[in-house]
């Protein structure tokens, strides 16, 4: 049982009590993904499950909010600065770009201040890739695999397997997840770096791949070099750049996760299996049941980014 079985008030509200704070839980019956009928609670509930395996993705690491609170054909919207936040939960500064003041983010730690920014109608959760008490210690090199228009998942699973190798022969072990709207997202651990080498390092393993492979790969993001190709994108690789975290549901049109894959997988994709790189949070759920956390070895620190 979750916290979330519990009976709604005849306000259409709840309270559960989590890491000895109080959530009030809101509008629970309000539809966010209305193609699928997927309602807030829906939302929450599967945020209260899937914690265990999120939760090391995203505690300790400031917050960019994507906020629906409507639904997602509403307004959609990213927020840095914490959303009038209880006094529990805690809040980190965040250098503005240029140094001009800083952002008060959310930072979760547990399931009391998980619930809490899904409440607030933040249903994407994208934490910054520094620890707030380390802002500027990447934790994971991160490539972002936009397929252009047309491009299909075979091609982009494809272009996934280069990223990984090329990482392996750096001796970085990757891991895979999808992005939940249509790419792939892969990520290696990394310790004792800076941004600047892991930008870099992303940099030139990007262009050496679109050199490799100029049909299928550019590491440029304009429209015209994206068309019918495979967007390596290495500009995540800074300190105020957020990614969408593992087990994050989306705001897409249907209620899809960026679920960790396993390399397998990628493959058989790639090799033009029956496979998509589409996950439903229930699917999510039943894969973490009979797999764990896939994407744990993202957590386990080790490698340095070197001269690509």
């Amino acid at each position: 049982m979750t916290p979330l079985d519990v009976v709604a008030r005849s306000d259409g509200s709840a309270e559960i009590d989590a890491d000895g704070a109080r959530v009030r839980l809101t509008n629970l019956e309000r539809v966010i993904w209305p193609a699928a009928g997927f309602t807030k609670r829906d939302a929450l509930r599967y945020y209260a499950r899937v914690a265990p395996v999120l939760l090391p993705h995203v505690e300790g690491r400031p917050l960019t909010l994507r906020r629906s609170p409507g639904g997602v054909d509403a307004r959609v919207w990213y927020q840095n600065n914490c959303p009038a936040p209880p006094p529990w939960l805690r809040v980190h500064p965040v250098p503005k770009a240029g140094g001009d003041g800083a952002f008060r983010c959310c930072v979760i730690d547990g399931v009391a201040s998980l619930l809490w920014v899904v409440n607030a109608g933040s249903y994407e959760l994208h934490p910054l890739p520094g620890r707030a008490d380390a802002l500027d210690d990447p934790l994971a090199l991160v490539f972002d695999l936009d397929p252009g228009p047309l491009v299909s998942v075979a091609r982009t699973s494809g272009v996934a397997l280069l990223v990984r190798d090329e990482l392996g022969r750096a001796g970085l072990r990757a891991s895979v997840k999808t992005s939940g709207a249509g790419g792939l997202h892969v990520c290696a651990p990394v310790s004792g770096t800076s941004f600047e080498a892991c930008k870099a390092f992303a940099r030139a393993l990007a262009e050496r791949l679109a050199r490799m492979r100029p049909d299928d790969v550019t590491a440029r993001a304009t429209r015209a070099e994206r068309a019918g190709k495979v967007l390596v994108d290495w500009r995540q690789n800074s300190m105020l750049r957020s990614t969408a975290a593992p087990y994050s549901l989306r705001i897409t049109s249907w209620p899809l996760v960026s679920a960790p894959m396993s390399w397998d997988e990628v493959e058989r994709v790639a090799g033009g299996g029956r496979a998509a790189l589409a996950f439903g949070p229930h699917r999510t759920l039943a894969r973490v049941a009979h797999r764990g956390d896939e994407f744990a070895g993202v957590l386990r620190r080790h490698g340095r980014a070197r001269s690509a």
